[in-house]
């Protein structure tokens, strides 16, 4: 008898994008494919390790409530490091995760950070699930770095936004890649502005008075730099280590801040798996994970 392949899930980083890793991994499901493991970077650590902790449920509920009201109430100010501390909302996500430690969880789950000091690549295999969880999603300028085994840390997108080296490092023969990256440029609106407290725009108001045609705003540059950098890092790392299959979400229509429309992105993570399922299935039926 063939030995089925251990399957493996990469969910990639895009910050409030990532709520679409709930609808592929919903969608998957229906489809009768269930990993063996899964692999996390930033946004992708976080719902990953509520899957793997049998959490998902809990999330999903949590997130669909979110209204923007809610999401600015979860930004701590920091003094230093970046723009908010993550405390409040990461307390939070401690009640749906628990308080673990990672390699103690139901389904094996490890996540990627960056070592702010030297910029290697760090795989969170060990140690509470929270701190690794919060590490991993630690974006540089937005939440201030985690020390964490004696390092400062920050997110993994930095450096592997989609973690395939990991999952087949954990032992993955074959990769389904979440890919959040390749659908983002589209002009972006004002709602990004919105959810920053309002001393930040007053901050950089302050200091634009130049004359001329308006500069970006802060928070577009910001934005707009973490997508352009995630997606020529993704294609990089992809190129040499291609995943057996890839999943692209049409997400450009969602800013890096919209945590208040998971449903949207719910929405078209399913819409997404749907959309491929033909093909999917073709593949994993191929590579013996499905039945004929």
């Amino acid at each position: 008898m063939t030995r089925r392949p251990r399957l493996g899930l990469a969910l990639g980083s895009g910050a409030a994008r990532g709520w679409s890793h709930i609808g592929i991994i919903r969608g998957l499901e229906r489809l009768g494919v269930k990993p063996d493991l899964v692999a996390g970077c930033s946004i992708g650590s976080f719902v990953g390790a509520a899957y793997a902790a049998g959490a998902l449920d809990a999330l999903e509920e949590w997130v669909r409530g979110f209204t923007r009201l809610q999401v600015v109430s979860m930004l701590d100010p920091a003094l230093s490091g970046g723009l908010f501390r993550g405390e409040k909302v990461f307390g939070i996500a401690g009640g749906h995760l628990g308080e673990p430690d990672i390699q103690d969880l139901p389904m094996p789950f490890s996540c990627v950070a960056t070592e702010l000091d030297t910029g290697r690549e760090i795989w969170l295999k060990e140690g509470p699930l929270r701190q690794c969880v919060r590490a991993s999603c630690g974006m540089p300028g937005l939440l201030t770095p985690t020390l964490l085994n004696e390092q400062w840390l920050v997110d993994g997108a930095v450096v592997n936004p989609v973690p395939i080296s990991l999952a087949r490092a954990m032992g993955a023969e074959v990769v389904i890649a979440v890919n959040l990256n390749t659908d983002l440029h589209q002009p972006w609106g004002q709602e990004q502005e919105e959810v920053l407290p309002a001393q930040s725009k007053l901050f950089g108001q302050w200091f634009n008075r130049s004359e001329g045609p308006t500069p970006p705003g802060m928070w577009n540059v910001m934005s707009s730099t973490l997508n352009i950098m995630q997606e020529r890092i993704t294609r990089a790392r992809m190129a040499g280590d291609p995943p057996e299959i890839q999943l692209c979400p049409r997400l450009g229509g969602l800013s890096i801040m919209d945590f208040h429309r998971a449903a949207d992105a719910i929405e078209e993570g399913e819409a997404c798996v749907e959309r491929n399922a033909h093909q999917l299935k073709d593949e994993l039926t191929r590579l013996g994970l499905l039945s004929p």
